[in-house]
């Protein structure tokens, strides 16, 4: 079975390591970057390490899978609908990874692809908490608009799709245990959110990637959203600084912050910890990620569709900071 994949990534991503490194298979048989790297050449890596992980990620699918990237300088533009249309022909998936100020930019994929017609899943932007379940505030509460009106327009145009709501990226909590600023796991003291009580889903980038490809073609995902929540990286605030400093031998100075306090900070902070602040004043405060149950008729969740995914563990992730 050959499926043609075109994965969308444009700007700046948060996520970039979510679908990428990805491979591109050349007509020849030869492995290839799916992004442009840094000297703008595209070159071959089939000697590379990740080539043959991700190769093996394709091949438990039991598929022949081509991956090709559209690049605005390369083969299509976002913003020229004939180009995107063009590109977009050719393949039967379309994963969108644009970053996070290009994500209206999508109603005009939505419109190519609509033209085309023959797309059978589609992938928007998302790779975070469910925008339709989150109650977050500004800024978040924007960004979190905007996706959701994303899902209405493809949905008002019967798009086949899939969500992926990934919850925390291992990459952009773990390293730092979320304190605002920092850049590295605290050793001293610690910003405790609240009681520290809700509980949040953490998930490594590689295998957010693993699941979302598994699911291009699989029926149980269509018209569904895909929540990734691995049982052994669900964790409360409390808990992973409790796992932390078991690891460290080390018991932390807690500085807690209630819920007023914290709405003080992110009104005070500088536009980069404003958003870990209000990222952190939803999941571990009010716990967005945890505080509803998945509903069969619109979601299902990765690890139990998927339980051959040996994921990687929060606890194991930690380990390398030590």
């Amino acid at each position: 079975m050959l499926i043609s994949i075109l994965v969308l990534k444009v700007g700046i991503v948060e996520m970039g390591a979510l679908l990428m490194p990805a491979v591109v298979l050349t007509p020849d048989g030869t492995l290839a970057h799916a992004f442009p790297p840094p000297d703008g050449k595209f070159h071959y890596d089939s000697d590379e390490p990740w080539v043959h992980l991700i190769v093996d990620c394709l091949l438990c699918m039991k598929l022949v899978i081509f991956l090709a990237l559209l690049i605005a300088r390369l083969r299509g533009d976002l913003h020229d609908h004939e180009s995107l249309v063009k590109a977009i022909k050719p393949v039967d998936v379309v994963i969108s990874a644009v970053g996070r100020t290009e994500v209206e930019d999508q109603f005009k994929l939505i419109a190519a692809i609509k033209e085309v017609g023959n797309i059978k899943r589609f992938f928007p932007t998302e790779y975070g908490s469910n925008v339709d379940a989150g109650h977050p505030i500004e800024p978040a509460k924007s960004g979190y608009a905007r996706k959701a009106k994303i899902r209405r327009a493809i949905e008002a145009e019967g798009i086949p799709h899939t969500y992926v709501s990934c919850n925390c990226s291992f990459g952009f909590f773990l390293p730092t245990m979320a304190q605002p600023g920092a850049t590295a796991p605290p050793r001293e003291n610690i910003l405790f959110y609240g009681d520290g009580q809700p509980k949040a889903i953490f998930n490594k980038e590689e295998d957010i990637a693993t699941y979302t490809i598994k699911a291009v073609d699989d029926p149980r995902t269509l018209n569904k959203t895909l929540y990734l929540r691995p049982p052994k990286n669900i964790y409360s605030f409390k808990e992973l600084v409790a796992l932390w400093e078991k690891k460290i031998g080390k018991t932390l100075e807690k500085i807690y912050v209630t819920e007023d306090q914290i709405l003080q900070m992110i009104q005070d902070a500088s536009n980069e910890d404003k958003i870990m602040l209000v990222v952190n004043f939803s999941i571990f405060m009010k716990g967005e990620q945890t505080n509803f149950e998945i509903d069969p008729s619109s979601g299902v969740e990765a690890s139990e569709l998927y339980p051959d995914v040996d994921y990687a563990t929060v606890e194991e992730y930690l380990d390398q900071f030590v």
